[in-house]
This record gives C-alpha cells, structure tokens and sequence, in this order.
C-alpha cells in the first residue's frame, strides 16, 4: 500500500535548502550564459527573459548556437523542443507520486521543473519521503540563481570576454557528474547508466541535431525499467 504523498511548507524549505549545495555551479554555467547572450547580440532584457520564461540552460545554450540575422524561428523552436523532451521523461518518473495531489500542486511545482531539481526531488522521494513540495522549493531556488546569474553574466560580459578560457564552459558539465554521483546506488545503477551513454554516443555520431539526448534517455529508461521488473 503506497503511503500518502505530502505537500508542505517544511518540505519546500528542505528543497531549498538542499539545493544550496549546486548553487555555484548553475550560477557559473548561469554566467557562462550571460557572457555568450551578450557576445551573440542579444539584449539584457532579451537574455533575462529567456532565463526566466524558457529556464533550460541546455536548451538556452544551443538556441544561442543558431542566432542569427534573419532569426532561424523554425530551426531555435524544434531544436528547443528536442532538446527539452527529456523533460517528458523527468515527468513519467515523477507521477506515481505527484499523481495523487491536486492539480493546481502537482502542475504548479512542475513549472520549476530543472535537471538539478529533478535530480534532487527523485533520490529524496525514492528515499523513502514523501513530501512532493520539495520540487517546488528546490526548483524555485535554482531558478532565481539561474537568472541573477545570467544578468551577472551579462554584466560582466565585457570583462570575461572569451568564457572557456575561465572554465566556464566546463560548469554544465560538472553540475550533472554531481547529481549522477548523488543518484548512485551501486552496481545495479551502472547497467541503466552504460547503456545510455553508449546509446547517446552512437546517435551523437550517426545522427544529425541533438536526438542523442532524448534516445539515450530513453535507452536509460528501459533498462532501467527491464531491471526493476526482474
């Protein structure tokens, strides 16, 4: 029998507080961010805006690739799409608990729906505790880090000048070797992890964009389902 799932305002300071721990790496790739808007041509008002509405630094990091004079619409718009479908997957993993709030809790706290938060919100639910408004407090949190770093970044643009030669670029990177070290739990992780990786690089080889990423999530996935079904 599945135990209630909670929403309550000590979970959301749990999530904050958790998420505490990743705040200088989003606030470093969030500077990256800010430094490549600026060198690309967009405003300050055009790049907070992106990092408040959009807030998918991968996403955000790869439009920025394609920005160009007259603007690829179509191409920024199924790119960010492709790039974003991961989130399809982050959502099926959480419904067995989110699926038993209401509407309004359950949809409200997926609008703060990040990589990092996703990361943190599932190895405390798989842990065991079942207050789901941890999403929202740590998606919240790194959200408002993500944004004072952009416009940071964007400021400071003309000082950093080139990113990679301050490691910025390596900070997205970092932030994910973080959270996968956190979600480890043994040998039996590894298969789920290998085959997704193998997958990923495959396609990242043989296929053109960024379909890698969605097709090594899903080969992740399954696996990982076929484990837990054994």
């Amino acid at each position: 029998m599945q135990e209630p799932v909670t929403f309550t305002w000590s979970g959301a300071l749990l999530g904050v507080r958790r998420s505490l721990a990743l705040i200088l790496s989003v606030c470093t790739y969030g500077v990256a961010f800010g430094v490549i808007a600026r060198q690309t041509g967009l405003s300050l008002t055009e790049a907070t805006l992106m990092s408040a509405v959009v807030r998918a630094g991968a996403a955000q990091l790869v439009v920025l690739g394609l920005w160009s004079t007259p603007l690829p619409v179509v191409a920024i718009v199924l790119t960010t799409l492709l790039v974003n479908l991961r989130f399809l997957l982050m959502g099926a993993a959480l419904r067995p608990w989110f699926a038993r709030l209401s509407s309004l809790k359950a949809y409200g706290s997926l609008c703060f729906l990040g990589d990092e938060s996703w990361a943190l919100t599932m190895h405390e639910l798989t842990e065991g505790k079942q207050d789901a408004a941890f999403l929202a407090g740590s998606g919240l949190m790194l959200n408002i880090a993500w944004i004072v770093a952009t416009v940071a970044g964007y400021l400071l643009g003309a000082i950093i000048g080139n990113p990679e030669q301050w490691g910025l670029d390596f900070a997205f990177t970092a932030t994910f070797l973080a959270l996968l070290v956190g979600m480890w739990k043994g040998k039996a992780t590894l298969a789920p992890w290998i085959v997704a990786a193998a997958v990923a690089l495959v396609c990242a080889h043989w296929l053109p964009g960024k379909w890698y990423i969605l097709l090594g999530g899903l080969a992740g996935s399954v696996m990982g389902a076929l484990l837990d079904a054994k």
